[in-house]
């Protein structure tokens, strides 16, 4: 991105006047919390979406009348829609600036999931078939990409090198807490209400965030502080062609599989194979977002006083693959060697589960913040269009394999395939051979 491009985005926040440097460092100060809250938000809303419609797979199976098969295209294809989308949302981030693109894909999305709510649910007349629905929820993920690459730009425009990796953090807090909430409140809603009011309380929640987003989020004042520099400059080569950038994005997206099986199987897993009803499900759902959200908070504020990014994360992934691996064994046991008593293991399976959950669900805050510090400030929408591009063919792919491993090696070859992918990932985190170390 050129300079004149850079300064020209970089709007005072008070056009009508330049802001003196201790004005503007007073404005950054009181303003910078705004610019937060409303990337928790905005992050809030769409992760109640694309968690909280896959924990409603019961419900969608029956109200849809769909098969396992059916149900992982569906659900894939909301991912798909998201890894799409989420690179292009980024590039248009770094050209037209994080408060035009949140509020044209927060918008849009509101308008669209308020058009589900009226044309495609089932009703006792009519069962949309599995065409509409996939289509329905690709179009969901392609609003919704424009998310993730904005919020995190306006916060690595207010926040310094000193404070990212917790302001990300608390951010990435914002995944599991609408993902938390729709495992609450969706599946209940959608037994007693059906997806009429499911996709019309997750449109009224996107519009509310579009709203905070139009009062508030503005780029930082044009003089400032030593933290406004390291907002016009970046940190190595365009991020796309910085393999740093790319090694950290693919061990992201890598980490993400076993996540996204959680998100999008863990109800079907404890219903069928568990034996959990409605209530045990969306507690134990509920209790893996609440985890992640507070591992999150913590992990930021911990890497941001030791330096240590890139060794938390390979911790999550060791601690990722050990759980998994217990779970799988547990299931294989329940299976092989208990068959007429498997309900004896259930409460340790759930337990398991949520452990699992959790371990692989603490480290966004922490992996974004390094992808960002890498691509420099005024790049980050890009590099963190590519990551959340990886990690939404995870939310593509991983709903669509499931079926097939079930029908292959049960339950216990899904979760160690998530062990595996956790594995595989952990090389990946280790710095590379510039030798350069995260911040």
């Amino acid at each position: 991105m050129s300079a004149v491009a850079t300064r020209a985005d970089c709007k005072p926040l008070r056009p009508a006047a330049v802001a003196a440097p201790s004005e503007a460092a007073a404005l950054r100060a009181n303003h910078r919390w705004k610019v937060l809250g409303i990337g928790v938000a905005a992050n809030a809303c769409f992760s109640a979406t694309f968690s909280g419609i896959p924990a409603t797979a019961v419900f969608l199976r029956s109200g849809y009348h769909l098969s396992n098969g059916e149900l992982g295209l569906a659900l894939g294809l909301l991912g798909l829609g998201v890894a799409l989308s989420e690179l292009p949302w980024g590039l248009l981030t770094d050209r037209w600036g994080d408060r035009r693109v949140l509020l044209t894909g927060l918008g849009a999305t509101a308008v669209w999931l308020l058009v589900m709510a009226a044309l495609v649910v089932p009703s006792p007349a009519h069962i949309p078939g599995i065409a509409l629905l996939a289509a329905a929820l690709l179009v969901t993920g392609l609003l919704g990409g424009s998310v993730n690459g904005s919020s995190g730009r306006a916060i690595m425009a207010w926040f310094g090198e000193g404070e990212r990796g917790f302001a990300m953090s608390i951010r990435q807090t914002a995944v599991p807490l609408g993902g938390g909430l729709g495992a609450l409140v969706l599946p209940s809603l959608a037994s007693a209400h059906g997806f009429t009011a499911v996709f019309g309380l997750l449109a009224a929640a996107s519009a509310v965030s579009t709203s905070l987003a139009w009062r508030w989020l503005h780029q930082p004042p044009a003089h400032d502080d030593a933290n406004s520099g390291s907002m016009a400059l970046s940190a190595g080569p365009v991020p796309l062609r910085n393999p740093a950038v790319w090694r950290i994005a693919t061990a992201i997206g890598l980490l993400c599989f076993p996540q996204v099986a959680v998100l999008t199987f863990a109800s079907v897993f404890l219903h069928d194979f568990a034996g959990m009803g409605t209530a045990v499900i969306s507690a134990s759902l509920a209790a893996v977002q609440v985890g992640a959200m507070v591992m999150r908070v913590w992990s930021g504020r911990y890497t941001d006083r030791h330096g240590n990014r890139r060794s938390f994360l390979r911790l999550c992934s060791l601690l990722s693959v050990v759980a998994f691996t217990v779970l799988a064994a547990l299931v294989l046991l329940a299976a092989q060697f208990l068959s007429g008593q498997a309900p004896m293991l259930s409460p340790a399976m759930v337990a398991m589960l949520v452990v699992a959950g959790i371990c692989v669900s603490s480290w966004h805050g922490v992996a974004y913040t390094e992808l960002a510090t890498l691509a420099g400030a005024s790049q980050a929408g890009t590099a963190l269009g590519l990551a959340n591009s990886l990690v939404f063919i995870a939310f593509f792919l991983v709903p669509i394999a499931i079926p097939g491993l079930l029908v292959l090696c049960s339950w216990a070859g899904v979760w160690l395939g998530a062990a595996i992918c956790a594995l595989i990932a952990w090389p990946i985190f280790l710095p590379s051979s510039d030798g350069r170390k995260s911040a």
